[in-house]
């Protein structure tokens, strides 16, 4: 397909048609100063604008645009949209509604989404016969646990005014995730990655598995890295002892944050790096000062995303600095010997990304934790976002309901483990067969003792597994005292431990209790039908007696030896009140590129 990507920015705005296969771009328009002396360039012709502002501007942009495009064949028209809140967690297509529900986040985004909305508004007078959609800054991040994206205010005020951690450059972060799986020939999902996305606005995530589990920006764009113009993270009583020193009304405050700080209030000057570094060479202290905090806040964030993932197999950067500023990727990794991250210099300096050559990788041949360096595309994953929402959107689907399971806390035992609880040799009694081939419920169980209380029978589910695993539920975590990460099956690693106690002794282990990601376990013939691959994330809707609900992030499990059933654990089910003989319908997938695919499906 070719796709027409709008990203229209506060002050620019950047148009490209793209062939989503290739990545090719067919066609660019750029428009550079648009609140001061606007600029048109397309396609080697450069247009002056007599007026600033964008509603002049794009009325004469996209005229402009429309007559270079010619006889190539827009299929759709993907726009970048900052801030979707809680209404938007995919790419959507643009209807009334939409735009409706996006200009109610205005508040949230208060330089973004306007302007996004009202390039919307006017790339619709011109582009008439042409589907429009959304892509938003904020999905990639909507995986955040609670605990993430929870603020310590109260929660009445939360829950009123939607207020919660929402995280941004979403889509740069997910593609440079994948290009570095890719670039290290391993699968993301096996992967704990740190993406830096450094420029003027500056934002870092945790990557655990391929989900988002932390990211730096807040509520706003506001918060996190030291950023062009933007302070990040602050003591709010700054704000208060300012207020009442200057007399600042909230709009003055307003501007100070988002205009006047970050690397252009400690510089005192410039908001550019190139610039800051030019001056800190020739002496100036304030730049070398912006500088160092500058990367400071970064190696800061890396060290507390590595304590959150329980370590991390690869750091990431990317962004106009990230990807050309040596200086500040030596001065942002330097002293991560601990993590096993050790850079190499050389490397680093003779980084030069290009569309020919986008990974540059600069930690030495040893180094436990790689670190790469990765030309950024977002446009790119706009466009192919775009691509499969526009080609899914016209399929309908006839395919099985997927019957739901709801999993009780249980453990799986190792050999070693057994023999150590029930004696050598000993052999589990089969309670009940289970629903999955092979597997069954033992006779047996086992006391398991938390660092706060403990469960007197935990059902052993056999038959025995290379490594223990305790699978909980939240309620279970809490009661147990124990913080256990949501994990898919076996991936125990950086995982808490418990106690166990069986008839003929007792056994610390130390890594096994996880929350498991729920999960649909499918045989190879229900994956083809269903259009996925082994561990792929699907959205899936069930429906109960009360009221239909839809889980997010499920975990796509691909064997011969599986049958079709999807598993949550009993918080879920209590949660969405599902009952025996629940099915649910796959109606959004994530295939093997992770780009969003949404698909009309229907039981038979």
């Amino acid at each position: 397909m070719h796709i027409l990507v709008i990203n229209c920015g506060s002050s620019s705005v950047k148009s490209e048609i793209i062939n989503t296969i290739s990545g090719d771009r067919i066609l660019e328009m750029n428009i550079h100063r648009i609140l001061d002396t606007p600029i048109i360039e397309c396609d080697g012709e450069e247009i002056h604008c007599e007026k600033t502002g964008h509603d002049f501007v794009l009325n004469k942009a996209f005229p402009l645009l429309l007559q270079k495009i010619g006889d190539i064949t827009i299929n759709a028209i993907g726009h970048r949209v900052v801030h979707g809140g809680q209404a938007f967690d995919e790419p959507v297509m643009i209807t009334n509604e939409v735009k409706k529900a996006i200009e109610e986040l205005n508040p949230l985004a208060p330089l973004h989404n306007p302007i996004n909305l009202l390039g919307i508004q006017i790339a619709e007078q011109y582009f008439t016969d042409i589907p429009h959609v959304a892509v938003f800054d904020t999905a990639f991040h909507a995986t955040l646990p609670r605990r993430a994206k929870t603020y310590a205010i109260p929660h009445t005020l939360s829950q009123k005014y939607n207020i919660q951690r929402y995280g941004f450059h979403g889509t740069s972060h997910e593609y440079v995730a994948k290009e570095a799986a890719r670039f290290l020939n391993s699968n993301i999902k096996d992967l704990r990655i740190i993406t830096c996305h450094l420029g003027n606005g500056s934002s870092m995530a945790a990557i655990e598995y391929g989900r988002s589990v932390e990211t730096s920006m807040g509520m706003t764009p506001l918060e996190g890295l030291v950023m062009g113009t933007r302070s990040g993270d602050i003591d709010a009583g700054i704000l208060l002892y300012l207020q009442q020193k200057e007399n600042l009304s909230i709009k003055e405050i307003d501007d100070l944050l988002n205009k006047k700080s970050g690397l252009k209030g400690i510089s005192g000057d410039t908001n550019d790096m190139r610039d800051i570094i030019e001056k800190a060479a020739q002496g100036d202290d304030h730049c070398r000062l912006a500088i160092q905090v500058f990367a400071h806040r970064i190696r800061k964030y890396i060290g507390a995303y590595s304590a959150v993932m329980g370590g991390v197999d690869v750091i990431v950067f990317t962004g106009g600095i990230g990807e050309n500023s040596p200086m500040v990727r030596h001065r942002s990794t330097q002293r991560l010997d601990y993590l096993g991250a050790i850079i190499n210099e050389d490397k680093n300096h003779d980084i030069h990304l290009s569309k020919d050559n986008p990974i540059g990788e600069f930690s030495w041949n040893h180094s436990k934790v790689k670190l790469l360096a990765i030309q950024t595309d977002e446009q790119l994953s706009i466009a192919r976002q775009t691509e499969k929402l526009i080609q899914e959107d016209l399929k309908v689907n006839t395919i099985p309901p997927i019957p739901v399971a709801i999993s009780a806390r249980h453990i799986h035992l190792s050999r070693e483990t057994l023999d150590q609880l029930f004696g050598e040799g000993y052999e589990l009694t089969v309670k009940k067969p289970l629903s999955q081939p092979g597997q069954f419920a033992a006779n047996e169980t086992v006391q398991v003792i938390g660092p706060k209380n403990q469960f007197e029978t935990v059902r052993i589910l056999g038959p025995v597994r290379s490594k223990n695993q305790l699978e909980i539920s939240r309620t279970d975590e809490f009661f147990l005292g124990i913080d256990a990460p949501i994990r898919e099956s076996g991936k125990t690693e950086n995982t808490p431990g418990c106690v166990l106690v069986g008839p003929k002794g007792k056994v610390q282990i130390h890594d096994g209790v996880i929350c498991a990601w729920r999960h649909i376990h499918m045989t190879p013939q229900d994956a083809e039908i269903f259009g996925v691959v082994d561990r792929d994330i699907v959205d899936v809707k069930i429906q109960s007696d009360e009221r239909s609900l839809v889980f997010g992030n499920v975990l796509i499990r691909v064997s011969p030896k599986y049958k079709l059933e999807m598993h949550i654990d009993t918080d879920e089910g209590n949660a969405a009140e599902i009952g025996k003989g629940a099915t649910g319908v796959l109606y959004i997938t994530t295939d093997g590129n992770a780009q969003l695919t949404k698909k009309k499906l229907k039981t038979v």
